[in-house]
């Protein structure tokens, strides 16, 4: 009896080990986001976009590894340090921000981020999926780093779990062969021709829509945006798809591909990557 049991429990162990995956967190260097007229907004991750899925990732028992294009420490936008999004919940607020304080990520000389050049040289396969949370940082430089776009290409043809919440599935456009001079022609209010060769072209995605970002112009403290991203992502080919209701939770599935369209989509774009990662 007491064999059979030790056996189980060996089994249980190596069972819990084979299902355990390493998943690649990719954030902003940015802390700011260039608008029109010269004009900088402050910003950053979202609390929500990230601590949701990281926390849910980590009770289910992966592990997580933090990389931005350079491997600074990212930064927290403000404005999202707030129970507001996390369902009035303060209770979960709290929880949620003491795993981001315990983690470090935001602390220089502390925070565990990797550059994704370290990325690369660990390689790309050890990682068995992608997360890219929101905020405005995003926009900054991550929709036109070419190292980004390297790492999303090799996931594409592996067909590993991609997932990307609010405005991080503008980081799509860093896979475009000529993503520099995309997000320069939207940046300077043109409408591109569709490009050929993007990877993700025709596939079914959300982002925060072009009603919400409106919606929420005010926030920008009287700056306005250089472009939107549901046109951006439109305009490089994308099938969008926007909730019904604005700021309603809404995840859309393609292929290897998970977005989630605005901050209260944090939690199902979660469960969806975990289903993913089964």
């Amino acid at each position: 009896m007491m064999k059979k049991l030790l056996l189980s429990s060996v089994l249980l162990a190596a069972f819990s080990t084979a299902q355990a995956a390493d998943v690649l967190v990719v954030l902003s260097d940015a802390n700011h986001l260039e608008l029109r007229d010269g004009k900088v907004f402050a910003t950053g991750f979202y609390l929500n976009e990230l601590m949701q899925p990281v926390k849910r990732l980590l009770d289910a028992g992966h592990t997580v590894t933090f990389a931005t294009p350079q491997g600074q420490a990212p930064t927290l936008d403000a404005s999202s340090d707030t129970a507001a999004y996390f369902g009035g919940d303060a209770a979960a607020h709290a929880a949620h921000k003491a795993l981001l304080d315990q983690l470090a990520l935001t602390v220089p000389g502390r925070s565990p981020v990797i550059s994704l050049k370290r990325v690369e040289q660990i390689g790309y396969g050890h990682y068995a999926a992608v997360l890219v949370p929101g905020g405005h940082a995003p926009m900054q430089d991550l929709l036109k780093d070419a190292s980004l776009g390297a790492l999303l290409r090799q996931f594409h043809a592996d067909g590993k779990p991609t997932a990307l919440l609010c405005h991080g599935p503008i980081a799509l456009l860093s896979a475009l062969p000529q993503a520099g001079a995309f997000a320069a022609a939207l940046e300077a209010g043109q409408t591109p021709a569709t490009p050929a060769g993007w990877i993700y072209s025709g596939y079914r995605m959300t982002v925060i829509s072009n009603e919400e970002e409106a919606a929420a112009q005010g926030a920008l403290g009287g700056g306005t945006m250089k472009f939107y991203p549901q046109s951006g992502l439109q305009a490089a080919g994308a099938q969008y798809v926007q909730n019904q209701a604005p700021w309603s939770s809404n995840v859309v599935v393609d292929r290897e591909l998970i977005t989630g369209q605005n901050p209260a989509s944090a939690p199902a774009l979660a469960d969806q990557l975990l289903q993913a990662l089964r």
